[in-house]
């Protein structure tokens, strides 16, 4: 058996830095699409398959380009000039695209992020960006939801965090018991948002518009 050359890198983990050596090479993968094309019983030589293994590696490359981001070095650039402003800040509506870490299937909604500013403000696009970051991986809602509120809470140092997520399941439309148009809904609340029962429901009546 021949041995197989892999590429060290470094990822973000939930914990810290996690060391992964076991990447493998692009050509590595393409022969793996190759593997599961004859799995599913198709010829991966004919004409329309021939390109396929380059296609989804450089899909995945886009899919799961989150990997490759440090969520919290998007917030790092913040801004005090705004006034005295201590109201929400809320982007709702943030089209969101993920994939099951279970099925690998995709996961399609949307995010809605609000923060209670302590003195500074983040470019609203890094809110977008951090959704992106964390979304772009192998997923899990509920994970999806808290890694967000947390690193806002952790790098902005609001006075609260508030998030929401409404997303439907492809693992769960498109296979299995096949319930199409089912949203997963997930929150997170941290600091005010938490502790005070009315800017929890001004947030969710802000969300619904």
């Amino acid at each position: 058996m021949s041995a197989i050359a892999y590429d060290t890198i470094t990822r973000a983990s939930d914990t810290g830095e996690e060391n992964v050596s076991s990447r493998p090479t692009r050509a590595e993968a393409e022969e793996a699409v190759r593997t599961l094309i004859r799995w599913a019983g198709d010829n991966p030589a004919r004409e329309g398959l021939l390109d396929t293994p380059k296609r989804v590696t450089k899909a995945f490359e886009e899919w799961f380009a989150g990997y490759d981001d440090d969520p919290e070095a998007i917030l790092e650039r913040t801004f005090e000039e705004v006034e005295g402003y201590d109201d929400i800040v809320l982007m709702k509506d943030i089209r969101l695209e993920s994939y099951c870490e279970h099925h690998m299937a995709p996961i399609i909604g949307k995010a809605h992020i609000a923060y209670l500013p302590n003195n500074k403000v983040v470019g609203i696009s890094k809110l977008a960006r951090l959704v992106d970051a964390y979304a772009k991986r192998l997923q899990i809602q509920e994970k999806l939801t808290a890694q967000i509120a947390d690193t806002l809470n952790t790098v902005l140092e609001p006075l609260g965090v508030a998030v929401m997520i409404e997303a439907e399941h492809q693992c769960m439309s498109t296979r299995g018991v096949h319930k199409h148009g089912v949203d997963t809904i997930t929150t997170r609340f941290t600091g005010a948002f938490r502790d005070d029962p009315k800017l929890e429901e001004r947030f969710l009546r802000l969300v619904k518009g």
